[in-house]
């Protein structure tokens, strides 16, 4: 190797782990606000979905407030702790995952719009199996109505899981749906959002492009801009997905009461069983009401917080091919 091939590499190698490492702290901080923002509809969601006794019969709206009279405030926030040591390394796993796919598929197969989605789709799945036994934590300690705790903390649910239910496998519950769900879910809202700014930029950028001298394309989507392209994209992967998240959240209740426990079999047997016994709107998208209300603010912010971290990091945010 030539002297100046070595100077080439010292240089690139820096900037290359420089991309990576800011990737990294922006997607974990984004998806922390994100998630965050949305915690109670979150629990409400999971409430829902899994048809908690105590709240089963109620809207959203009367679900928050009974919430908040059985439970105190601090009641709309259960979960959220396991949620937050889950959600930053996976947030940040899946941008830096998405950055690294989608320069490997370039590189590999050349520029195209579908890249968006492959990439989104295998950074969804690799931050899903790193994470994954933090989001059944999550979701049991949310399901748990005070007075009527089965679990007492994070690590008490990871070990009682383990001891009860059948050892590290208890861990991975609703693991297939979940994979299953991430490669439309994740795929769709990269794709979506980045083809939505891209066009907003190339037709529209009087009414929501700003300057921006990092951007390769000399300006950067607004904040409200920012916001649609990312309420949007999270509202079209999540209606996509849904049926898959309602599966992956009765697998992840397993035993914890008689209703869930039927639902410790096979993804294709879930579904089945949830269409009979529900139907499609109380069963399949049970809970779909209050998806929207969540997943479209939380993908706004979450994604609206990664590009505003990329510009303060001084990476490109510009339209990307």
């Amino acid at each position: 190797m030539s002297l100046m091939e070595k100077k080439a590499g010292s240089v690139l190698e820096p900037k290359k782990t420089d991309l990576y490492f800011k990737s990294f702290i922006a997607g974990g901080v984004a998806c922390m606000c994100s998630k965050s923002a949305v915690a109670p509809l979150d629990r409400i969601k999971i409430l829902f979905q899994a048809h908690n006794q105590h709240y089963k019969h109620l809207g959203i709206f009367t679900c928050l407030k009974s919430i908040v009279e059985k439970e105190s405030i601090t009641g709309l926030y259960k979960g959220n702790g396991a949620q937050m040591i889950r959600i930053f390394p996976y947030g940040a796993v899946q941008f830096v995952s998405f950055e690294f796919y989608k320069k490997v598929i370039k590189n590999t197969f050349g520029p195209s719009h579908a890249s968006k989605f492959f990439a989104g789709s295998a950074a969804g799945v690799t931050a899903s199996i790193m994470t994954y036994p933090l989001d059944v934590v999550r979701a049991r300690l949310a399901f748990q109505v005070t007075g009527e705790h089965v679990y007492s903390g994070i690590c008490n649910t990871l070990s009682l899981m383990f001891r009860r239910e059948g050892g590290i496998s208890a861990l991975y519950k609703g693991l297939s749906p979940t994979i299953l769900a991430k490669i439309p879910s994740a795929g769709l809202s990269f794709y979506v959002f980045e083809r939505s700014k891209a066009f907003l930029l190339e037709y529209r950028p009087e009414l929501c492009g700003r300057s921006h001298s990092s951007s390769s394309g000399g300006i950067v989507l607004t904040l409200p801009a920012k916001l649609f392209c990312g309420g949007l994209a999270g509202g079209i992967a999540q209606t996509v997905s849904y049926p898959l998240d309602v599966a992956r959240r009765k697998m992840q209740l397993g035993m914890m009461t008689a209703e869930t426990q039927k639902f410790g079999r096979g993804l294709i047997e879930i579904l089945v069983l949830t269409y009979k016994k529900d139907g499609i709107a109380n069963g399949l998208f049970r809970g779909m009401t209050i998806n929207y209300l969540r997943v479209v603010p939380m993908m706004a912010v979450s994604l609206s917080t990664y590009e505003l971290g990329k510009q303060i990091f001084g990476l490109d945010t510009g339209i990307d091919s």
